[in-house]
């Protein structure tokens, strides 16, 4: 229900703009995460944005770097990359879940019901 795009290689300092799609309405998510894992890692919350309210909180290493914008007419969620860094290079996902979750734990990948297959970011000269 779930797929992300748009990535791809760039070098340090560039940008990317990855989407979440979803099937039927993003309406039906009141939460949609990007989540990121680099070979070796963990799974790491790179952002999370609630349907009501549309706020969006990004996790301290990507703060002033990422932007989220939703379009609930195509029913897509953006991820603006810029000031790319060779450490932002992972796998990204986009995860979406129905009810909404204390804002605490929504960087928090184990409160999400439905995952994208995700895309990949690498960042390197």
């Amino acid at each position: 229900q779930l797929q992300a795009s748009g990535g791809g290689l760039v070098q340090p300092g560039g940008s990317l703009r990855l989407s979440c799609a979803a099937s039927g309405s993003s309406l039906d998510y009141s939460v949609i995460a990007w989540f990121r894992q680099a070979p070796g890692k963990e799974r790491e919350g790179v952002s999370c944005t609630y349907r009501s309210g549309g706020n969006t909180y990004y996790t301290g290493s990507v703060r002033g770097r990422f932007t989220v914008s939703r379009d609930n007419v195509k029913n897509t969620v953006a991820l603006q990359m810029n000031n790319l860094k060779p450490e932002d290079t992972a796998f990204y996902f986009c995860a979406g879940r129905a009810v909404r979750v204390a804002v605490g734990s929504c960087l928090n990948s184990v409160v999400y019901d439905y995952w994208g297959q995700g895309t990949q970011v690498t960042v390197s000269s």
